[in-house]
């Protein structure tokens, strides 16, 4: 889930897996896969920014800092 901005000013959370397309015209809409429409004070590159930052934090495993110090053993 991402934060954005309604421009009444209010904060919501939309699901990032579900984002289909974001357009400026020149307000900004996030429209679903849903085809549910939102239009959010963000710029589309905010919105695309919080996108991947969310799906970077999916995929990235906390090793520690130093990788050779992992022992795999058959």
């Amino acid at each position: 889930m991402i934060e954005v901005t309604r421009f009444n000013g209010t904060k919501f959370y939309i699901n990032a897996e579900l984002v289909e397309t974001i357009e400026a015209t020149p307000d900004t809409i996030v429209t679903l896969t849903t085809k549910s429409k939102y239009v959010v004070r963000e710029s589309v590159q905010d919105v695309v920014q919080k996108i991947f930052t969310y799906k970077k934090r999916l995929h990235v495993t906390n090793f520690g800092e130093d990788l050779d110090d992992l022992s795999f053993k058959n």
